[in-house]
């Protein structure tokens, strides 16, 4: 498997990322699903929906940037000769 390269900062901004998604964003969204199945029947509940779709999103997201720090090679560009 071949590592992609990328800047310190880059990887620490990814990491912030994750950490927002998984500390704020997903219990948010799990708060949000549980107040809609609240509200009664899901099948026409707009809001369950909305928030199943933003939950698949913030899902996504997160294995995304999970795999891709698993597949980085960290670089630092002063180091890099032209």
């Amino acid at each position: 498997m071949t590592k992609s390269p990328i800047t310190k900062t880059g990887a620490e901004r990814l990491r912030e990322q994750l950490h927002e998604l998984k500390t704020v964003e997903r219990p948010r969204i799990t708060a949000a699903i549980a107040e809609a199945r609240a509200h009664g029947d899901l099948s026409e509940n707009a809001e369950y929906h909305a928030a199943r779709e933003q939950q698949s999103f913030t899902e996504g997201r997160i294995n995304k940037i999970e795999s891709t720090l698993a597949e980085v090679q960290i670089i630092d560009v002063k180091e890099i000769n032209e």
